[in-house]
């Protein structure tokens, strides 16, 4: 384990602990990766990053302690992955969601795509692709393993994959709306807004704000 300041804060989310044990023990090999905590179900990863910012608030010196990347389980007792992925897409804007599932039904991709996931890993892929994955969700990129990827390709078009404050964020994009607008129309915050942005941007592909613009103002009924 790292204890480095520019280490990657990772928090597992799966109902099996055996499975929990194995991805620490794994990550924790990697440098700069930092399993931070682990839950079992929804309900205990929403009070760990509570707990997170509890501590921040409480002790300024610590900086943010919440962890950049939660790698989770789609099935769990008590919530299950998709709504914990929205909730925290919703909650905690800035913190990537990586899943790891055994479900490879392309209606499932979707919908955690939708959610906010930034990436999709299959659990019977080799240990390293987490570890590839994990640093591509880090770099602002999407991830999705090869078998996944053509079947997301296949089932969807890019835009019905965002989620549907992304979908207001572009709506006042359209409108050429600066981020601090967006914001207030929205009940935001402006760095919330401009992380949705990116996202927006990861999810269809584009590079630059021109062509973000562009897009939005073709495609109002998105």
């Amino acid at each position: 384990m790292t204890d480095t300041a520019d280490a990657i804060r990772l928090l597992l989310v799966d109902d099996h602990p055996l499975v929990r044990d194995g991805l620490r023990l794994r990550l924790e090999t990697v440098p700069r990766l930092q399993v931070v905590g682990e839950a079992g179900n929804a309900t205990a990863a929403l009070a760990f990053l509570a707990r997170c910012q509890a501590d921040s608030q409480a002790d300024p010196s610590l900086g943010d302690t919440l962890p950049h990347l939660v790698l989770m389980d789609l099935n769990m007792p008590g919530g299950g992955g998709l709504e914990l992925t929205a909730q925290l897409h919703e909650r905690y804007p800035q913190i990537a969601v990586l899943v790891l599932t055994m479900h490879n039904n392309p209606e499932y991709m979707m919908q955690a795509v939708k959610a906010g996931a930034r990436g999709y890993l299959l659990k019977d892929e080799p240990a390293q692709e987490i570890v590839t994955a994990i640093s591509a969700v880090m770099e602002g990129r999407s991830y999705f393993s090869a078998s996944v990827a053509v079947r997301l390709s296949q089932a969807s078009a890019p835009a019905t994959l965002l989620t549907q404050r992304e979908r207001d964020v572009l709506r006042h994009i359209a409108s050429g709306q600066a981020n601090k607008q967006i914001a207030q129309a929205l009940g935001l915050s402006v760095r919330t807004v401009e992380t949705h942005r990116l996202n927006i941007k990861r999810k269809l592909g584009i590079d630059g704000q021109a062509e973000l613009i562009k897009y939005a103002v073709e495609n109002r009924g998105v």
